[in-house]
């Protein structure tokens, strides 16, 4: 289950090592990028239908590798994996931490993002992805900011008058603080979604002093996971069958 750089990192290697996988992307991205596996788009039509693909496909292991903040899937992974006795891995970045010279406010969700913004007008950028900018619509005196992985239809985003880039990363902190720049931004609103491949905006912000509304992920069922990719591939060939943790010297 992907969506992130690691997910596309742990694919080459499946790949590589001729070991069968399918790769599945949620479908929120119009052009994904490509694997080097059999590749599906779209979901699995919740938990039963996800216990039906496992059981219709013959599939051994299921490795999490979703975005963070997709936790409707993982959610629906960790059901479908006890109902089906399929051992599952979760393949996650940690979370970013603050570092000295930081100006995080922590919030737990994307209303509570919007509420920290100030009253005053000010110039925001929204490196949120365009699913949850419903919070933000009422705060209209906000000028907006806005970097999507496909070009939004128009008047299909929630956010009236932003301006809005079309990237995909990774993004450095030299180019993120030119960016930042140039749009004189006074905010940054992110989901704390972890890696290097986005980070280069929080190391702008710290060099330039701008606050960061930090949205922290949401709440999963407990589950195994790791971080690396190494360790993925070691629970499949050794330890997989049996659900455990990887454990390598």
């Amino acid at each position: 289950m992907g969506g992130t750089s690691d997910a596309s990192l742990l694919a080459r290697r499946l790949h590589q090592d001729a070991v069968p996988a399918v790769f599945s992307y949620a479908g929120a991205t119009r052009s994904p990028a490509v694997q080097p596996l059999p590749t599906r788009c779209g979901g699995f039509g919740g938990v039963p239908g996800l216990v039906q693909f496992i059981r219709a496909h013959g599939i051994s292991h299921v490795v999490d590798a979703s975005h963070p903040f997709a936790a409707q899937m993982s959610r629906n992974a960790c059901a479908a994996c006890a109902q089906t006795g399929t051992p599952l891995l979760a393949l996650e970045r940690p979370a970013w931490q603050p570092e000295a010279g930081d100006r995080w406010v922590t919030v737990p969700d994307m209303d509570a993002a919007a509420r920290a913004l100030p009253t005053a007008p000010a110039r925001v950028f929204l490196a949120v992805g365009r699913k949850q900018l419903a919070a933000f619509s009422p705060l209209a005196q906000h000028r907006y900011l806005l970097r999507v992985v496909d070009m939004p239809e128009p008047g299909s985003l929630p956010v009236q008058g932003a301006t809005v880039l079309v990237a995909r990363g990774p993004f450095g902190a030299e180019g993120e603080r030119a960016l930042l720049t140039e749009h004189r931004i006074e905010w940054l609103v992110t989901k704390n979604a972890g890696g290097e491949a986005t980070r280069g905006k929080l190391k702008a912000a710290r060099a330039l002093g701008l606050p960061v509304i930090m949205v922290q992920r949401p709440d999963l069922p407990a589950r195994n996971s790791t971080d690396s990719v190494d360790r993925v591939m070691h629970w499949l060939a050794h330890e997989g069958v049996a659900g455990a943790m990887p454990s390598m010297p």
